[in-house]
């Protein structure tokens, strides 16, 4: 099922592939793509000449440090594909004389083992809000209904559909959108607005899905299979009955596409014919991707089927694998809360006006671990693993990374272990100037404690909902220890997300610096953190807002909770747990060792009386300090005791 933005189809530019050797401005047609910014896909610009979009992009960046760097990554990018398409014909060439039949085998194996584990049960739904925020500022604003709209200075973040007419889209530079439709009125974020009508339309998704995830403030993914069956309704009319409900509770209109697992569901959101589908319209496949893709003869996901046998060879088995999955349709059933995924890093990183004064960058790098600190103390995570990640005033990026001999969360630890890796890369590059700093966490290790400690005193619980593993998802995907599906969708959807942002930051940054020169005044700080399109316009900054949700919600949730039972011990004081037979032995056990104190101290009495005849050894003050195992100073370690017998050992606890 197909919403309201869903039979959209783009006006795709020709990207030639450029031969070894050829004159530097031929690479410019792919560059012009290229710099078409990561939304090109966005719905609502039916008839838009693309070509004539990009001439304004390539026109209004050109000369500027952005566009040089992409010029650069451009002509990288050509350099891999020559590898691609020269290692493809050899491929070719070995297909010719007999060979790749092992590579087909497999292929066709792989894809046979997908089909027989396909999962049709479920009804998964993708709901994404239609033009968001700029359905959010017409409600306070009805006069702009009519008129082309945007949300966001630097970086728009919303169009109105009138303003998606003229080529404008999300993820575009102000003054190129600008220069596109020049009567486009610009609006500010107003995110806490935004944030409080995103919270009334998850409400009632929360009603057809309690366990739904959100995906980004105005996109989610729901599993109604239990909903249809409690309610006796298909999957189509209980969405059909949620978007009306959307509309007349929250004013806003929503796009809903269903199928059997989420990735075709986010497809039919927006178009129900995969095997036609561009591959960029695929989540997964970024510009870079795209492109590779395109250079080999696939550009629709029905290309994937005839060189199936050629993808592990040139771009890998985990690729091979996620291209499989698209061509069949596959995807994940499993819907959960966003915050519950398992996290693979927690980091933090600003842009700001260009610096270059060692001082002014160590400062910028203790605000940086101080920030760190702050979000690692509030996903309760310490890292193994930490990053640092530079951008010079030429938007070229650096990273190094190192392991510390403990895992670290604190600012102290962060700036400390950081702060070699920054002064070996001004080393490297004197005098650098930068623009953007951030550092990361990753391998990570939870902090959070357990519902009982190490002495089996009871904790409050942590929550987070984990299912077990059932016959039918281990039969249909791999899943992991806590029975959650594994698909190698996620690894390219985040690489995927991660090039849309960094691109997003890029065109934040030339904006900042094209309306600085034109003297146009903007609430943006440079100085104050990322931009306000990375800070709200992502998956990424959206679980963060959720998960400092959801701990509040737990914090209220614990003071209302009733308090776990315990039994207070009469023999050590300690609290135990409320379970009779557990109860007993522990106080055996706190009998025994009672008892053998009480002769230990007797002993120490008759040492006292008669300390020419002790009982026992003494122990040395220094004793705590030794090594466990090591024999004491005096030689005795080993002497036994009266009547032949060795001293008998204490219990750990005494």
């Amino acid at each position: 099922m197909a919403g309201e933005e869903s039979g959209i189809d783009e006006q795709m530019v020709t990207v030639p592939v450029i031969a070894d050797g050829a004159p530097p401005g031929s690479q410019h047609h792919t560059l012009k793509y290229s710099l078409l910014g990561p939304s090109l896909t966005k719905s609502g610009q039916d008839g838009v000449d693309q070509k004539k979009v990009s001439e304004v992009i390539y026109n209004a960046s050109r000369g500027s440090k952005f566009f040089n760097n992409e010029e650069t990554k451009d002509k990288t990018l050509t350099v891999k594909i020559n590898r691609i398409l020269a290692k493809k014909r050899e491929l070719q060439r070995v297909e010719e004389q007999g060979g790749l039949k092992k590579e087909l085998k497999k292929a066709d194996e792989y894809i046979a083992e997908l089909e027989y584990g396909r999962d049709l049960s479920q009804a998964v739904v993708h709901v994404d809000c239609d033009a968001f925020y700029a359905a959010v500022e017409e409600l306070d604003r009805p006069e702009l209904k009519d008129l082309p709209f945007a949300v966001g200075q630097g970086v728009l973040t919303t169009c109105n559909y009138h303003a998606r007419k003229f080529g404008c889209r999300s993820g575009m530079a102000g003054f190129v959108a600008q220069k596109l439709c020049p009567d486009l009125i610009r609006l500010p974020l107003n995110f806490e607005k935004y944030t409080a009508k995103a919270k009334e339309v998850r409400a009632i998704l929360e009603l057809y899905d309690p366990r739904f995830e959100s995906s980004s403030i105005d996109e989610a993914y729901l599993n109604i299979t239990q909903y249809c069956k409690d309610h006796d309704m298909d999957p189509e009319e209980a969405v059909a009955q949620m978007r009306a409900q959307v509309y007349e509770e929250c004013k806003v209109t929503i796009s809903a596409g269903i199928a059997a697992n989420a990735k075709l569901a986010k497809i039919c959101s927006n178009k129900n014919k995969p095997n036609d589908l561009p591959t960029r319209k695929v989540n997964g496949v970024g510009r870079v991707f795209e492109r590779e893709l395109d250079a080999i003869g696939i550009k629709t996901c029905g290309d994937l089927y005839p060189q199936r046998h050629y993808l592990q060879r040139l771009f890998g088995e985990k690729a091979f694998e996620f291209l499989m999955g698209v061509y069949l349709g596959l995807g994940r059933t499993d819907i959960r809360p966003a915050e519950e995924f398992e996290r693979k890093s927690v980091g933090t990183e600003s842009t700001f006006h260009d610096m270059s004064d060692p001082k002014e960058l160590r400062d910028k790098l203790r605000w940086t671990a101080d920030e760190l600190e702050k979000d690692l103390q509030r996903t309760q995570f310490k890292g193994r693993t930490l990053v640092l990640k530079i951008k010079l005033h030429t938007y070229e990026v650096f990273s190094r990374q190192v392991q510390p001999p403990k895992a670290v969360y604190t600012a102290d630890d962060l700036y400390h272990f950081s702060l070699p890796m920054f002064t070996k890369l001004e080393k490297e590059m004197p005098g650098m100037k930068l623009r953007l700093m951030g550092l990361r966490c990753t391998h990570l290790v939870s902090m959070k404690k357990g519902d009982v400690d190490f002495f089996g005193r009871a904790r409050q619980p942590t929550s987070g909902v984990l299912r077990e593993a059932s016959s039918d998802d281990a039969h249909s995907a791999k899943v992991d220890e806590d029975g959650w599906q594994i698909w190698p969708d996620d690894e390219f959807e985040d690489a995927a997300r991660q090039e849309r942002l960094d691109d997003e930051a890029e065109l934040e940054r030339l904006s900042q610096d094209v309306d600085a020169a034109s003297k146009e005044i903007l609430s943006y700080n440079p100085d104050g953190g990322p931009s306000d399109y990375r800070r709200y316009g992502n998956g990424f900054a959206w679980r963060s807002i959720l998960e400092e949700e959801r701990t509040k919600g737990e914090e209220g949730a614990q003071s209302d909770r009733p308090a776990i039972e315990q039994w207070i011990c009469p023999i050590c004081s300690v609290p135990q747990q409320a379970d009779e037979r557990a109860f007993n032995e522990h106080i055996d056990g706190c009998l025994s060792r009672q008892t053998i104190k009480e002769i230990v101290k007797s002993s120490d009495d008759d040492t006292a009386e008669r300390p020419s005849k002790s009982f026992l050894n003494p122990v040395s003050a220094s004793t705590a300090k030794r090594k466990r195992g090591r024999p004491p100073s005096n030689g005795n370690s080993g002497k036994e005791i009266s009547g032949g017998d060795k001293r008998p050992k204490k219990a750990f606890f005494t």
